[in-house]
């Protein structure tokens, strides 16, 4: 029997990244800076490993929730969230990811449900659970100046994620994590739908933040 048949309400939101300061501030770690935010606000702190992961837990909005921030780097993100879907009994649509996108430009968020996607710690999280129907939080970081026909090579892609905002995207992004908490609690709160409906028309790089 699959492990979400179990009858269990608990929301399981990870955050990708890699673990350590020498990543911290890197474009690919967005999402332990919005993990992290989002557990500040609701006076939550992460303990201990656990099924290598970092882990909070408590209730936000009335709902069993957990946060983790994966410890096995972006790659394997896969190895912990599955550990952690299995010991919670939590259903994929109860799964949330917080990750990167060079797909979106610096400033922009999108949200949805299921689908395939080319970010390697989302491939290794539907390796690890066998489904794709989670929900993504996609924080755009906007891809390397230098490509070849519209394409980055590989070294460039990776230095890109590697690297940390400038200072004119960290301006960007710290208006992009608050309002990746606010999405969060709507996913909670209100659904998938109305998190969409609210916010993936935004556009933080804007004159107006918006």
């Amino acid at each position: 029997m699959p492990f979400w048949n179990r009858k269990t309400d608990v929301w399981l939101i990870v955050g990708l990244g890699n673990p350590g300061e020498k990543y911290a501030r890197n474009r690919h770690n967005i999402g332990f800076m919005c993990l992290d935010y989002f557990a500040r606000a609701h006076s939550m702190s992460f303990g201990r490993n656990r099924a290598g992961a970092k882990v909070a837990e408590g209730k936000i909005a009335g709902k069993d929730t957990v946060l983790a921030k994966p410890q096995t780097f972006v790659n394997l993100s896969g190895q912990a969230v599955g550990k952690l879907l299995q010991k919670h009994g939590v259903k994929p649509e109860r799964l949330i990811v917080v990750q990167d996108d060079m797909d979106l430009p610096t400033g922009k968020m999108r949200i949805r449900q299921g689908g395939t996607s080319g970010h390697n710690g989302i491939k290794s999280i539907v390796e690890h659970t066998g489904t794709e129907d989670f929900i993504r939080v996609r924080v755009g970081v906007g891809r390397p100046e230098s490509e070849e026909n519209g394409r980055a090579v590989r070294h460039e892609v990776v230095s890109h994620v590697l690297g940390d905002f400038s200072a004119e995207e960290q301006a960007v992004i710290e208006k992009v994590i608050p309002a990746v908490s606010e999405a969060l609690l709507i996913l909670l709160t209100e659904g998938v739908t109305a998190a969409m409906n609210r916010y993936n028309g935004l556009d933080f790089a804007g004159p107006a933040g918006k």
